[in-house]
């Protein structure tokens, strides 16, 4: 579908239309969108360039939204009750809609609708028009702070900062900083969709960064923070019930994961109901705006963020602000290079591998026992780009794209844009007590779907917990039974044409993977089989036998999950050495610590524990 708009008379194509010229082959039509808006709303291209880098990487996302409300290459917001709906992902109890939809910073396309003449769809869903739309409101931003449009672009570092939507000085300074050393540095690029475009570097551009004062954002207090430098970061204590006071690691308490969850709320909805004694709270929730963050918790202390005691004990919980399973189809890249500094800055500090089996969703935690296993939350959702998220995080990449033999390791690698899959979404029951219509919506996601043989035709595997005695799992986006995710590591347990099978759930399950596409062969990680010829014990938690306890502190159960094992003959990927089984007891501080080491293996999509004496290990080749 194609449109005109009278204003400049510009072609407003959809998105997947303007990737195409005559032929097909037009590659550089989005480059040729900023050079046209830059000069009609008389913005420097490289301004342009460098604030739709940061907020979309120059991606068009094909008229999806993201999990802040924004659409397009330029990231304008429109957030609307609809995407408030509950979808059953676990919001009850959290309060702020009506102040999140009156909120101005989330509502930018509206005002560039305005400025342009442009409809709202035409600005969701062309990608031309939604860089007509972001260079209307940078020219409005900068004639408010300066009276005019500088040709040149170290006057427009005010108007750029403006444009990041923050309330605070920091988040928006942070914002302007990384659009300018983008223009310093310069970047190309080619899109998902296969746009070419070039920002040319600039070394000697210096930005006024002065008029960040005439802006007037608030200046965070000064309460001590834990945080790397580029965060934005303020404190605000959570509830004392909703977590515990600890001295983590100095009384040995080792933190080991940190976990990644989606509030499925506002960011102030979200730290008002931390701040109340709700018995949940995290250590961290960031914004998606522009990635500031309120710590919540002290990383010395015990925050109830994952569902498991024992994970809690030895995790640091990251909230973010988003609406994943209403609909929100990406994470913006603010919010990824935020958390991506936060994760590594922890990571340093608590020695935590940087890797997929210790920086986790909290879809990845364990049940810690069966009545638990199959309610156990599935944020940040299939949404969330583990892809590229877990390439910030590294700063060496040696993995070879394929598969290996029979025996050896594989990462789950599908990409995001290009991994589009389809999940079923079924809301909560209307309150009006009609029950609405379920729905399924393509998107790109950081999952794929297994399967019980290998053909498009066999059923998704059925996870014994969530569909017991069912023959097929369900493409419902909370059914994480039957799902890898992209940075999981597995073995490889069978070939078959273009499908793979893995060991997973004590079964052997397939993905397809047709020439080894969607996994990279990964060396030196460490195999867990069984050691005997009976199934190994698989647990959700890491507790001490009952008889370790003293005499006056009650022992805390560990049981295996009925529903699973590790069968002679499977195995399964660690990718750090067993630790020991421990508690920990408020009064007196007390730790108590057992004789079991156990390892953290990829058990399914979730990660699981079994005891090392009851298995065998080696490294993989390389």
């Amino acid at each position: 579908m194609s449109g005109t708009v009278a204003a400049g008379c510009l072609a407003l194509l959809p998105a997947t239309a303007q990737a195409q010229g005559p032929g097909g082959t037009d590659r550089t039509a989005r480059q040729s969108a900023f050079a046209a808006a830059a000069a009609e709303f008389h913005v420097p291209e490289s301004v342009l360039l460098g604030v739709s880098y940061q907020e979309s990487r120059w991606e068009g996302h094909a008229g999806r939204y993201n999990t802040g409300g924004g659409y397009g290459p330029m990231n304008l917001t429109e957030v609307t009750a609809g995407m408030l709906e509950s979808a059953g992902a676990g919001d009850a109890g959290r309060t702020g809609r009506k102040g999140l939809l009156a909120d101005p910073a989330l509502h930018t396309l509206p005002l560039a609708a305005r400025l342009t003449g442009l409809s709202a769809r035409q600005l969701r869903t062309s990608d031309r028009a939604n860089i007509r739309g972001g260079a209307a409101l940078l020219a409005r931003y900068e004639k408010r702070l300066t009276g005019a449009t500088p040709a040149g672009p170290s006057d427009w570092y005010g108007a750029v900062a403006h444009y990041a939507q923050s309330p605070d000085r920091k988040a928006a300074g942070a914002f302007a900083d990384r659009v300018f050393a983008a223009m310093r540095t310069g970047i190309e690029r080619r899109t998902e969709d296969g746009q070419r475009l070039r920002l040319p570097a600039r070394p000697s551009l210096r930005p006024a960064t002065g008029q960040l004062a005439a802006l007037h954002l608030k200046t965070a207090a000064q309460t001590p923070t834990e945080c790397p430098p580029s965060v934005d970061c303020r404190f605000l204590a959570a509830a004392p019930p909703n977590g515990q006071v600890a001295d983590r690691p100095t009384d040995g308490i080792d933190v080991r994961y940190i976990v990644i969850h989606d509030t499925e709320s506002s960011y102030d909805a979200a730290v008002s109901a931390f701040r109340k004694a709700e018995g949940a709270a995290p250590h961290y929730v960031m914004r998606a705006s522009d990635g500031a963050v309120t710590q919540m918790t002290q990383g010395k202390d015990i925050a109830f963020h994952a569902g498991n005691y024992w994970f809690n004990m030895h995790s640091i919980g990251i909230e973010h602000e988003g609406f994943a399973a209403h609909g929100a189809a990406w994470y913006t890249p603010t919010q990824y290079r935020a958390t991506a500094d936060l994760v590594k800055y922890l990571a340093k500090r608590y020695g935590v591998p940087l890797d997929h089996e210790h920086i986790i969703g909290h879809d990845n935690v364990p049940g810690p026992s069966d009545r638990y296993v199959a309610g156990m939350h599935w944020d940040p959702g299939p949404s969330w780009d583990w892809s590229e998220f877990m390439s910030m995080l590294r700063t060496v990449k040696t993995d070879k794209p394929g598969v290996g033999p029979v025996g050896s390791v594989l990462t789950i690698a599908p990409g995001f844009s290009r991994n589009e899959q389809t999940v079923r979404i079924c809301p909560a029951e209307d309150p009006t007590g009609a029950t609405r219509a379920c729905t399924h919506r393509t998107q790109a996601s950081s999952f794929l779907p297994v399967r019980t043989g290998p053909s498009a035709s066999a059923g998704l595997f059925a996870d014994p917990a969530i569909h017991p005695g069912a023959k097929a799992g369900t493409a419902e986006i909370n059914d994480w039974g039957s799902t890898v995710q992209a940075g999981q590591q597995y073995v490889v347990a069978g070939r078959s044409g273009d499908w793979t099978g893995i060991w997973f759930s004590g079964r052997k399950v397939w993905f397809l993977n047709p020439h080894g596409e969607n996994t990279v062969i990964s060396r030196g990680v460490r195999i867990i089989k069984a050691e005997g010829s009976s199934p190994v014990r698989v647990y959700g938690a890491g507790y001490p036998r009952a008889s370790e306890y003293p005499a006056d502190l009650p022992p805390s159960a560990e049981t295996p999950l009925s529903f699973y094992s590790v069968p002679a003959g499977q195995a399964y990927t660690a990718t750090r050495a067993p630790a020991s089984t421990d508690d920990y007891f408020t009064a007196g501080r007390r730790r108590v610590v057992g004789s079991g080491k156990l390892y953290t293996i990829q058990y399914n999509h979730r990660v699981a524990l079994v005891d090392a004496s009851d298995v065998s290990s080696h490294l993989s080749e390389g």
